[in-house]
């Protein structure tokens, strides 16, 4: 008896470490193939990409995001433009929004990572696994832990992103024939939310606020290039497309070069943050006393436990809801919300939040519009707690998500569009 007790406990530590990927699972939906890492994509797919002007093993990105619940696989056309092939339903994710911060707090990651070939494990026993390279350089310089963050199958999550095995099969497929057309490495772009103007509103009291407007940054610059952004790491902060002198370099906690953005891309971000800051202000009206209520896993599992209990046999089954669908908007009293006045002197909330363990915490947060620059500093008082994200170690280019050992001869990416 004792034994397995032992045993029960080692598989519940596991669990909390990572995706579970150790333990064997009940599989979902599971495809009948013959080779689950050479299937190839199927017809549908096939006959999207050709449709775009797609080379079948082309460059291609990932997209998440949490609330939304949605997966993205975005492939590059003959012009060096991605444009979205398949969007999927996640099917588990832990946690609330916000990033990953420490081993075992149940959180799935937001950030950029770049994925290689190293990253994909055909012997997942959760199916197909895509390894999400957490932590990052941004992660690790901000003193972030955590191991075995996942994209996988079986429908299950602790902490991963978990798909069903069908569509599994896919993001699998597309990775692989990535790797096959000379890719060197994927980038996975991780969000809380889709980042539009509203949405930046609607999430302005929430304690991960200005670490959100540094991912803003990044997902701003690919909105107008449609090619996934350079990124690097200096002072604990994401740098996004930006050049630097020759024979300088990015030290992850070190002081940024003296960097600049190339002229084309900053015309462009001028006209898109000009809609943007209106589109704000406009929100900022519409939620004016207002604060969103992030649900907990629990609140989001509970939209679909009568589905969960029909498949009761199936303990990889565990759909956990959409953020979108169990979150609320809260009027600021009836929330037991307080102005208080900021260091700045303008109206900071004191918002009743709680952590990604589930402990109630207060915490004060400064409604402020997100801009489109190479980097975001944050408000001196928040600077120390703002995590920032690097590169991945594994990656075979540290510098760059989209680095590739020819990367020197070829043209800047800003002189292509």
């Amino acid at each position: 008896m004792r034994l397995t007790s032992t045993a029960l406990v080692l598989i519940f530590a596991a669990a909390l470490a990572g995706c579970n990927d150790a333990l064997e699972s009940a599989a979902y939906d599971t495809p009948k193939v013959s080779n689950k890492v050479a299937q190839p994509l199927p017809a549908r797919l096939i006959a999207e990409i050709q449709k775009k002007g797609m080379d079948r093993n082309s460059p291609i990105m990932i997209r998440i995001f949490k609330e939304e619940g949605k997966l993205e696989v975005w492939k590059a056309k003959t012009n060096s433009r991605f444009d979205k092939v398949v969007e999927y339903d996640i099917c588990a994710w832990s946690g609330r929004l916000g990033p990953k911060v420490k081993e075992g707090d149940r959180q799935a990651p937001e950030g950029f990572y770049p994925l290689t070939p190293y990253h994909l494990n055909p012997n997942s026993k959760y199916f197909l696994a895509i390894n999400t390279g957490y932590p990052n350089q941004f992660d690790r310089a901000n003193g972030r832990s955590g191991s075995h963050l996942m994209i996988h199958g079986a429908c299950s999550s602790s902490g991963c992103y978990s798909m069903t095995d069908a569509q599994m099969l896919e993001i699998y497929a597309f990775a692989r024939d990535a790797f096959k057309g000379g890719q060197q490495a994927v980038q996975l772009q991780a969000f809380p939310f889709r980042m539009t103007a509203e949405n930046m509103a609607r999430h302005r009291h929430s304690q991960h606020y200005d670490f959100w407007k540094t991912l803003k940054v990044g997902y701003d610059h690919f909105e107008v290039t449609k090619r996934p952004p350079e990124v690097n790491v200096c002072e604990k902060k994401y740098v996004f497309n930006q050049t630097a002198p020759a024979g300088s370099s990015f030290n992850p906690q070190g002081a940024c070069p003296a960097i600049s953005t190339p002229a084309a891309l900053s015309v462009a971000l001028n006209g898109y943050n000009e809609a943007y800051d209106a589109a704000y202000s406009k929100a900022l009206k519409k939620y004016d006393g207002k604060i969103w209520y992030d649900p907990t896993e629990a609140e989001r599992k509970a939209l679909v436990a009568d589905l969960r209990k029909s498949r009761s046999h199936d303990l990889a089954f565990a759909p956990t809801g959409s953020a979108l669908k169990a979150g609320k908007l809260l009027d600021i009293n009836d929330a037991g919300q307080t102005a208080a006045p900021a260091a700045n002197g303008t109206a900071a909330v004191n918002q009743m939040a709680t952590n990604p363990n589930g402990d109630p915490q207060v915490q004060a947060a400064q409604p402020q519009a997100a801009t489109t620059t190479g980097a975001i500093a944050a408000p001196a008082s928040a600077t120390a707690a703002v995590p920032v994200p690097q590169p991945n170690p594994l990656a075979p280019a540290p510098q760059s998500v989209q680095a590739a050992p020819e990367a020197a001869q070829k043209k800047p990416f800003w002189k292509l569009w």
